[in-house]
């Protein structure tokens, strides 16, 4: 398009300069539209002084030069529909077969440093259900993100301050005077009742035997098994990711930030901007006037930048609140040099994300970009009933039961076949059926599929399967529907990508291996009923290569969608 363009600017017809910005050129809707769509006519129409009708007639001229364009016609006041030869999309499986799995990669990002937060769950007992959707969210947009050219950090925040790790610690206390043979009762009300703790309290026997209950002193007592009590967890933390194949490169305590005085430093640098003030806070919603006791506290001043009311630095004892030491962590990673940030949360953070927003165009005058994903809450289901779990009793599903039930690679795909802010039915009988109403299976199947064809003509010695013999293959002869079908779809993958990474929606790449899928499940049936679009014509040699440099190239794309989603292709189904 830009080249049109150009050539009517250089016909004198359009004025120099004009700003190419707001031209799209994307697939249609609407596939009978053609293949591709552009509004180039109707953005450029009013800065250049012409009628969009009009400039829509002089680019379809110039399009319609060009080897690749079949056809172009204009639809209503001067959208520009066009249709590719089948030349044209012939000539991308050379490049599909060159790449392999790198297909698709691309350096939209330059190498900009993106830091995204996920997990980040309280370090106080095992990854629960509810905790995998954002851990495999988080993981795949990195990966997406990556994928298109972006340096990414990927980053746990250790929530080791604060109220629940002082429960923490009572918990694996109580249980350390249980390895010692105390008959502890019952667990009491507001610790942590799992037995995951039984572990941290056996070690701590084999580390410090009875010396801790000799000390005197509970609270250095406590101490001590805080400490190793939140190591051992995120420990626990730790493998349970390796399960589903996440690895984060940053671990950061939450408690470094007080150790370190950088909440007070961070505190000084919004005094500095004037962002901070001694004042009271309106009762919150739902809380009668008589009922609310109106203290001094040190406020943020977040309502100048967009927030609905002023948030609390401090309380009117003087702790810090939560807020502070997250305002400190976020400007400590824009002072490690990211200045995009992503966080991804569940959805009982929502209402956190104005104030933190603000926080931060505060805290970095505006100049980092910070953008929240928050996760649905997934709903487990076996054969359609619903799995009750209670955490308080300890009496919840954990990831790795999940995972061992029913494979990695099926928990990840699962979890990105909603958009990540849509609730998500998790029914662990569906993802283990083998039809078309399982996306894992699906697009596992095609991928296997294809395995299975090239392993079978590769055994028969015949045939040279490698990349660069089939790049060479008379490509020429693919031309039936279904072929184009499946080809166009693979074309427009790089597409697909930097879109889903644009969107920060790692789901859509799941939705694609979806379509993808389908078309060549469509090309394989097709061949069933007519022997002439088998993948293997015995007597023609040419067709059977070219259709084998089509497949091939179809299961490298596959492979490089679900490596975005963090699954392995399946070499075969059993």
């Amino acid at each position: 398009m830009e080249t049109a363009v150009n050539g009517l600017v250089a016909d004198g017809y359009l004025p120099p300069g004009l700003d190419l910005a707001r031209v799209a050129v994307e697939p249609p809707r609407d596939p009978s539209h053609g293949d591709l769509s552009s509004n180039a006519a109707m953005v450029l129409a009013k800065p250049a002084g012409v009628k969009p009708r009009d400039l829509a007639e002089r680019l379809a001229a110039k399009l319609g030069t060009e080897d690749a364009v079949s056809e172009v016609s204009i639809a209503g006041p001067g959208f520009i529909n066009l249709r590719l030869t089948p030349a044209f999309w012939r000539a991308r499986i050379p490049e599909m077969l060159r790449l392999e799995a790198a297909y698709g990669t691309s350096a939209m990002g330059e190498g900009e440093a993106v830091n995204v937060e996920f997990v980040s769950a309280n370090p106080t007992g095992p990854m629960h259900v509810g905790h995998v959707r954002g851990a495999v969210f988080g993981d795949a947009l990195a990966n997406l993100l990556e994928k298109t050219g972006y340096r990414v950090c990927r980053e746990y925040y250790i929530n080791d301050a604060g109220g629940q790790i002082e429960v923490l610690a009572r918990s694996a206390f109580l249980r350390y005077r249980e390895a010692l043979g105390e008959d502890i009762g019952a667990i009491p009300d507001g610790l942590y009742p799992g037995d995951y703790l039984k572990p941290v309290g056996e070690a701590l026997v084999a580390t410090h035997g009875k010396s801790l209950l000799e000390l005197g002193d509970e609270r250095e007592a406590l101490a001590i098994v805080r400490a190793a009590a939140v190591e051992a967890m995120m420990e626990l933390i730790r493998g349970d990711l390796a399960v589903l194949g996440i690895v984060h490169e940053t671990f950061f305590s939450e408690l470094s930030l007080h150790k370190s005085g950088a909440v007070e430093a961070t505190l000084k640098t919004l005094e500095d901007k004037g962002l901070i003030y001694i004042g009271t806070l309106d009762p919150p919603k739902g809380v009668e006037p008589g009922d609310w006791e109106a203290r001094p506290q040190t406020l943020f001043r977040s309502t100048r930048f967009g927030d609905d009311t002023d948030r609390a630095l401090k309380k009117s004892d003087g702790s810090w609140t939560y807020f502070a030491p997250d305002i400190a962590y976020h400007l400590d990673k824009y002072r490690r040099g990211y200045h995009t940030l992503i966080d991804v949360w569940g959805a009982d953070h929502s209402g956190y994300i104005k104030r933190m927003k603000a926080a931060i165009a505060g805290v970095t005058d505006g100049k980092a970009a910070f953008d929240v994903k928050v996760c649905q809450m997934v709903r487990l289901f076996r054969d359609g009933e619903p799995v009750r779990m209670s955490k308080r009793s300890g009496d919840f599903v954990t990831l790795r039961e999940v995972v061992d039930e029913v494979g990695k690679d099926a928990v990840r795909f699962m979890m990105l076949t909603r958009k990540n802010d849509a609730p998500l039915d998790f029914d662990f009988a569906r993802v283990m059926e083998q039809s078309r109403d399982n996306p894992v299976f699906y697009v596992q199947y095609a991928h296997a599929r294809i395995r299975s064809v090239l392993r079978k003509a590769q055994e028969e010695g015949s045939y040279d399967l490698s990349g660069a013999a089939l790049a060479n293959a008379d490509i020429s002869r693919l031309g039936d529907e279904a072929e184009m079908t499946l080809l166009k779809l693979m074309a427009g993958f790089p597409r697909q990508v930097e879109q889903a990474a644009i969107a920060h929606e790692p789901h859509r790449i799941a939705f694609y291996l979806d379509d993808l899928a389908a078309a060549f499940h469509a090309l394989w049936n097709k061949g069933k009923d007519d022997a002439s679009l088998r993948f293997i014509v015995a007597e023609d040699r040419d067709v059977t290569l070219a259709r084998f440099a089509l497949i091939r190239a179809a299961a490298h794309v596959i492979a490089a969608g679900l490596a975005i989603l963090g699954v392995e292709p399946a070499e075969e189904m059993r």
